[in-house]
This record gives structure tokens, C-alpha cells and sequence, in this order.
């Protein structure tokens, strides 16, 4: 085995992906609770789905299968990956209209969950609201949605690359 298909093993991709999951959430609760920059609720379905991903790649690393049961880990971390980047690609789309076209504010995420039917919780959720096409942080151009939206296409690139890989089981 070559020194790269060493270090570019099941194992380590996958834990590779729940560090970044890890790091990347770490990172949104410091905004929260240090900066106080209070997240809308797309935020809070991107942080489940980086949450869900980073858990099924960590199931995925420590069971470390070989064949078909690479594969299903990779499909259930790629399935959260890219539920994680449809809402995120919903945000940037949001935080791009025109003012005249942004939706009207909406209830908190906890007043929806402890009001609503879950199914008009999610339909509210998804539909977005005015405080979700606000942009309070920009990085290299892009908002925090934005860079999300690349996590998740990448983060799924890296699991669907360790589920196809060679099938070979390294300790």
C-alpha cells in the first residue's frame, strides 16, 4: 500500500469529516455565545444536518466496514450532506432577493416547536423568514450560509470518496 492510500484510509476520512463537522459547529456556538450573533432557524437545521453528518461519520469510522457496509455509511452521510446543503443553497437564495421580495419575520424555531404540528413547523421552517435573508457575516465574500453551503458539497465529496474507496480494512 503507498504512503497516500495510507493516510487517505476509510477510518481517517470519515474522522477527518466529524473533526470538520466538530470544528465547524464548535464554531457556530461561539458565534452564538460569545459574539451573540443569535441564529435564524435555517441556521439551526444547518447545525442538525452538520450534527447528522458528523454522527454517521463517526458511526462509519469507528465501525470501520469493509464492501457494502461502506457504502451505506457513505449514502446516509452524503443523504445528510446534501439535506444540509439544500437548506443551505435556500439561504443563500434567500439572502439574495430584493428587500421588496423578503418574507415577513416569523415566529422563533422554539415558539414553533412547542406550538405548531410538526409538519407546519418544518413547512414555516423550510419557507424561510425575514430574519433568515438578514446577512450579519461576511467572510471572503460570502456569508455564513454560504460557506455552509461549500462545507456540505465538500464533506460529501470526502465521504462518498471513502465509501468507493478500495474496500481495504486498515486498523
Amino acid at each position: 500500500m503507498t504512503l497516500s492510500a495510507q493516510l487517505l484510509t476509510f477510518r481517517r476520512l470519515n474522522g477527518l469529516a466529524v473533526l470538520a463537522c466538530a470544528g465547524l459547529l464548535g464554531y457556530a456556538y461561539w458565534l452564538e455565545y460569545a459574539r451573540f450573533l443569535d441564529p435564524c432557524p435555517l441556521c439551526i437545521v444547518q447545525r442538525v444536518a452538520f450534527a447528522a453528518l458528523g454522527l454517521s461519520a463517526l458511526a462509519a469510522a469507528l465501525h470501520n466496514p469493509t464492501g457494502w457496509g461502506r457504502k451505506a455509511y457513505a449514502l446516509v452521510a452524503v443523504l445528510f450532506a446534501a439535506a444540509g446543503a439544500a437548506v443551505s443553497g435556500r439561504h443563500v437564495w434567500l439572502q439574495g432577493l430584493p428587500a421588496d421580495q423578503v418574507p415577513e419575520c416569523g415566529p422563533g424555531l422554539a415558539y414553533m416547536l412547542n406550538t405548531f404540528p410538526l409538519s407546519r413547523t418544518i413547512r414555516e421552517t423550510l419557507t424561510g423568514s425575514g430574519e433568515c435573508a438578514s446577512v450579519d457575516w461576511i467572510f471572503l465574500g460570502l456569508s455564513m450560509p454560504g460557506w455552509a453551503l461549500l462545507w456540505f458539497i465538500g464533506l460529501g465529496l470526502l465521504v462518498l470518496a471513502a465509501g468507493l474507496g478500495n474496500g481495504r480494512r486498515t486498523t
